[in-house]
């Protein structure tokens, strides 16, 4: 509890503690002596102790010309008590209001929480290495470039790339993940990450306003105010209800006496059990509340919401779309079969290291990573030192066994088709299948999934080397309980070739893949997919690249990979998932669904019930207990029930 709370709390006992001789006293008849101005005085005390407060709130509101609210209704309704002499329960009435005011508070600062952990990941300064020593800095002031020093223990300021160090770095407040990550030189590091033990040399490539932690700072702040369509019923509900019902009250109060006869005191006094009942505590707070618990459940995995009607529109998401690269594929290619013709694994291997030594090319470096790593398994490391560079040395300066480039010369890109260079003075020709058939080499298609480096050396085809992208770990699993949450259809969208897309389709279990599409055709197939829904079904779409923008903003509901996405794609998505783990798309729609569930709940009951005691109220068959439990009890109830969205696992 805060302080705010306490104190609330605090007036509440102390009320009680007054309330409870004096309604004892006032049971057992030693209040009959007494004059009605005595009896009231008496119970005026423990009403102004809990409720100054709401008569207070009550009367500024009417000055600023807004009158009609919960606070107006309960201080009309135990103001009417009091006229007809009910002030035992027009105390009673104003304690259990704030009882639940207090439930309330606390329910909305407990929701609130997981949420504002997050606002715990803003660092404060940022370390300057000048002059040998350290000096502290705001992060604003860091421009890019600038190189920052993260002691073990300190919150990570800014994004950058180390350059120096090497650490675990716990990701928590931002994935939800609970494993820490290595940060080795040469690794990209997010802001609002905690370093670990070891000390890092961080190069910032971001400024403070375009970094990690000052983006999700940015969507958690705005997350409340974009309201569900349900929220915003509510709103305006609430603003034609509780008008309505103060008019209602006044003609109850009114008219019967003056057309049935009679005294206005009992009349005055079903007014005041009607205003008591009609109060929407329960509906105005238990509503919004709802959808703050599941946005603060989603953030506790790492997954952020932008607004409360985004995670409606997820709880009626019936079909997902996914771009290949870097959603269900980590983005990495690596060697994934070779296949040699009259030569050995290790020989072939070799060769085409050799013949791509030179070449930034990404299917160029994964040939000589998986030399490397063969190298470093097969222990045949120390045997290799004349193969090593120039110097002798027997690894590069990372301590990873090198390549001898010198036994490469001529080396040429040719565009569309590969490289062909001199390796220990032969020919060796690397790439498609068009290379080989400009030099007139004759070779066996190779259908394997990926793309496929073919090797000639000498005019002698000698074998292919196919390199394909990995499937991100948990990318089945995340298609799989995406079906057991409900979506119907799961789509992929990719521009690899046909065989490449269907072989990861087929792999993952996918409904559907539409392959070799540019960034406008993959709007085109979404938009084919947006006419085909039925009533209140929705299409997600996700995707990490910039060139997704444009399909995230056209997909009722864009979720972007937050780790590794680029800036245009988490601004234009409505969901951000931290660590970039499919798997966390099927549990941020199981706790929509929760979410909505338990909203529908609540507004289904606290109706209900006031409806009920409404009519029993007007009739003259519900005391002001029954006002209470109509106001205050559905209320509490429905705090508690939407403080389940919170918990949702």
């Amino acid at each position: 509890m805060n302080k705010k709370q306490k104190m609330m709390l605090a007036r509440i006992i102390a009320a009680f503690v007054i309330y409870i001789p004096l309604m004892i006293a006032d049971k057992a008849g030693s209040f009959e002596r007494l004059s009605w101005p005595v009896t009231f005085c008496l119970y005026l005390v423990p009403y102004l102790v809990a409720g100054w407060d709401i008569i207070y709130k009550a009367a500024r509101g009417i000055k600023n010309g807004q009158v009609f609210d919960e606070n107006f209704l309960m201080a009309v309704a135990t103001f009417g008590a009091f006229g007809v002499q009910e002030y035992s329960e027009a105390v009673a009435v104003m304690l259990f209001y704030q009882v639940g005011e207090l439930f309330q508070s606390y329910a909305v600062n407990r929701s609130r929480q997981s949420i504002a952990d997050l606002m715990d990941i803003c660092p404060e300064y940022a370390n300057i290495e000048e002059d040998g020593k350290l000096r502290q800095v705001d992060p604003d002031d860091v421009p890019v470039g600038s190189v920052i020093v993260v002691k073990p223990g300190e919150r990570i300021p800014l994004d950058g790339k180390v350059i120096s160090g090497e650490s675990m770095v716990d990701t928590s407040a931002l994935t939800g993940e609970s494993v820490p990550r290595r940060a080795r030189p040469g690794d990209e590091i997010i802001s609002g990450c905690v370093n670990g033990s070891g000390l890092l040399r961080v190069e910032v490539t971001k400024e403070f306003d375009d970094s990690t932690v000052s983006r999700i700072l940015e969507l958690v702040e705005n997350a409340s105010s974009k309201k569900a369509k349900v929220e915003n019923f509510i709103t305006r509900f609430a603003r034609y209800y509780t008008p309505a019902v103060v008019a209602a009250a006044v003609f109850l109060a009114v008219i019967p006496p003056l057309a049935l006869g009679g005294g206005f005191g009992e009349w005055i006094r079903r007014a005041c059990i009607f205003l008591v009942i009609s109060c929407p505590c329960a509906l105005v707070i238990s509503v919004p509340l709802s959808f703050f618990g599941g946005i603060g459940a989603a953030s506790r995995i790492g997954v952020l919401v932008k607004g409360g009607n985004y995670l409606e529109a997820l709880s009626e998401m019936a079909v997902i779309v996914f771009d290949k690269t870097g959603t269900l594929t980590k983005g990495e290619f690596k060697v994934s079969e070779i296949s040699p013709e009259g030569v050995s694994e290790e020989d072939l291997l070799e060769t085409a290291a050799l013949a791509e030594g030179y070449s930034d090319h990404p299917i160029s470096k994964s040939i000589r990573d998986a030399w490397t790593e063969r190298q470093k398994r097969s222990g045949s490391f120390l045997d290799t030192v004349a193969r090593f560079d120039p110097l002798g040395t027997k690894a590069d300066p990372d301590g990873q066994p090198a390549l001898d480039l010198k036994r490469v010369r001529d080396a040429q890109e040719i565009s569309g088709h590969g490289v062909c260079a001199l390796v220990d003075g032969k020919q060796v020709l690397a790439g498609n299948e068009k290379l080989m058939k400009a030099h007139d080499i004759a070779c066996a298609p190779c259908t394997a999934a990926g793309t496929t480096v073919y090797l000639a050396r000498e005019g002698r085809f000698i074998g292919t080397i196919v390199i394909s992208d990995t499937i991100k770990e948990g990318a089945k699993e995340a298609i799989e309980a995406l079906k057991q949450a409900g979506v119907k259809k799961t789509v992929m969208l990719t521009g690899d070739k046909k065989a490449v897309g269907e072989a990861v389709a087929a792999r993952l279990g996918l409904d559907e893949v539409h392959t070799e599409l540019l960034p406008g055709d993959k709007v085109t197939e979404v938009e084919k997919l947006l006419e085909a829904e039925k009533g209140k079904e929705k299409v997600a779409f996700a995707g990490d690249g910039i060139n997704d923008a444009p399909v995230l903003s056209r997909a009722d509901i864009g979720i972007a990979m937050g780790s590794m996405g680029s800036d245009a794609a988490i601004e234009a998505a409505d969901v951000v998932l931290m660590d970039d783990d499919p798997r966390k798309i099927a549990a941020v729609v199981r706790i929509s669904r929760k979410t909505m569930m338990i909203v529908k709940e609540n507004i289904v009951f606290a109706l209900a019930v006031k409806a009920l005691v409404l009519l029993m109220g007007a009739a003259g068959a519900a005391t002001m207990w029954e006002a209470v439990f109509a106001d205050v009890g559905v209320s509490v109830i429905a705090i508690l029930n939407a403080m389940r969205a919170l918990r949702t696992k």
